[in-house]
């Protein structure tokens, strides 16, 4: 790695991450720099992923974590946590005793922008990210940016994301040696991955019926995505109302009934790793017969989502990233729960009833600013998973870590001059 710029020494502690090299990979760049780095293991899993020094097993009950956490941060005069998913309940007691303590929180995830965008925030994503949401202060710092390159630079490995996962998930299972280790999974991971392997098989199918359904309704009449996401998802537990994906379903289904022109089809489509627990095919059919929607709601088990969104007239989701790939492909976009996107110009701020015949556009000076914003800001370039973008991700996690760039763009970046604040002219 090239020489960094001078920093003081941080003390590091990492949580549970990625199933993935990306944390170990991550710990050692911080190391190499001259920084301490600490981990906590919580099951075995755990264990297996983190290689290096400085790891440590919590074994006990979940209510004795608070106490136990709270004493690791002082002991170890700790400055800055690193996880991935702040909405765990074990994340959660970590972030609140370090932030009563000062201590600075750095979370990550799959990117707001996908396919090889990973997300490294400050304390939180979706609503809790500290990201503004004041359109005209959206604008005014993207204007200083420049436009990021969205054509795929990385490509991600799935079969490696699939062995690791399986791996790291069996072995969590285990009662040894973490015995009281309580996960934050809805479902027994076994019948997850049967249920994966069985729409993995059938994904051809799904595909081919997905584009005959689209080809057969082009031109018939205004087509609407309803992009489904995944219910074990903290972005459907934390950040939404609803208590399943049924009831969001049936939300907008019933809406789309009542209010959307009478040639409207509404496509539903499901997450392409939801493994199938419910029979979504079966359920969307059953509210297409309850709202007296047949022959205009149509579910889609497969499909490139790509296509499918060019060629819809609007998208409806809770808050998934499909809902931002919406807004950059210019297209009207509602979001249900709370999402990073959820600004008033990016997304129509209506009701939904209204959204089906009045929704417009992104408004695209916003929506410039704001993907330059979270592409700078929020982001760096890289995946978890295949090489050589985890190789990227880590050099610039390190970067952003070791410099203390959280939420903030990178100095190497050729910035514009900030625009002064709407209003702030010379008094006279």
């Amino acid at each position: 790695m090239s020489a960094q710029e001078p920093t003081a020494a941080k003390r590091f502690l990492f949580l549970q991450g990625p199933i993935s090299p990306f944390f170990p990979r991550l710990g050692a760049g911080l190391r190499e720099l001259g920084h301490a780095v600490h981990r906590i293991n919580l099951n075995l899993g755990d264990r297996l992923f983190w290689q290096g020094p400085g790891a440590v097993d919590f074994r006990g009950r979940p209510a004795e974590w608070p106490a136990f956490i709270a004493g690791f941060l002082d002991r170890h005069a700790i400055t800055d946590m690193v996880l991935l998913g702040e909405q765990r309940a074990y994340n959660k007691v970590a972030i609140a005793a370090a932030e009563a303590r000062g201590v600075r929180v750095a979370v990550t995830d799959f990117g707001y922008i996908r396919p090889d965008w990973i997300v490294l925030e400050r304390d939180g994503m979706n609503a809790a990210s500290r990201f503004t949401r004041d359109p005209a202060e959206i604008i005014r710092l993207g204007a200083r940016l420049p436009p990021p390159e969205l054509a795929t630079k990385y490509r991600d490995s799935f079969p490696a994301q699939a062995r690791w996962d399986i791996l790291y998930h069996l072995a969590s299972l285990l009662p040894w040696p973490f015995p009281h280790y309580a996960s934050h999974q809805l479902y027994n991971p076994i019948p997850v991955y049967l249920g994966m392997a069985w729409r993995l098989l059938r994904r051809g199918a799904a595909n081919r019926r997905a584009e005959t359904i689209l080809r057969e309704r082009m031109g018939t009449g205004p087509l609407f995505l309803m992009a489904m996401q995944m219910e074990t998802d903290f972005s459907i537990r934390a950040y939404s109302k609803y208590r399943d994906l049924d009831s969001a379903l049936r939300e907008v289904a019933q809406s789309f009934a009542a209010h959307a022109p009478a040639d409207a089809h509404l496509l539903v489509k499901v997450h392409p790793l939801d493994p199938g627990l419910k029979n979504w095919k079966r359920r969307s059919q059953r509210i297409a017969r309850e709202f007296g929607l047949q022959g205009r709601m149509h579910y889609l088990g497969g499909g490139n989502l790509g296509a499918i969104v060019e060629e819809v007239q609007g998208t409806v989701t809770v808050n998934s990233t499909v809902g931002l790939r919406s807004i950059l492909d210019q297209k009207p976009t509602f979001a249900l729960g709370e999402a990073l996107y959820r600004i008033p110009g990016l997304v129509f701020s209506g009701p939904l009833d209204r959204f089906w015949t009045e929704a417009t556009p992104p408004d695209p000076a916003l929506r410039e600013g704001f993907l330059r914003c979270i592409a700078h800001m929020l982001h760096i370039r890289g995946t978890y998973y295949g090489q050589p973008g985890l190789d990227a991700a880590v050099q610039a996690a390190v970067r952003r870590l070791h410099l203390g760039l959280l939420n903030q763009p990178d100095p190497a970046l050729p910035l514009a001059p900030l625009p002064e604040p709407a209003g702030s002219g010379a008094g006279g």
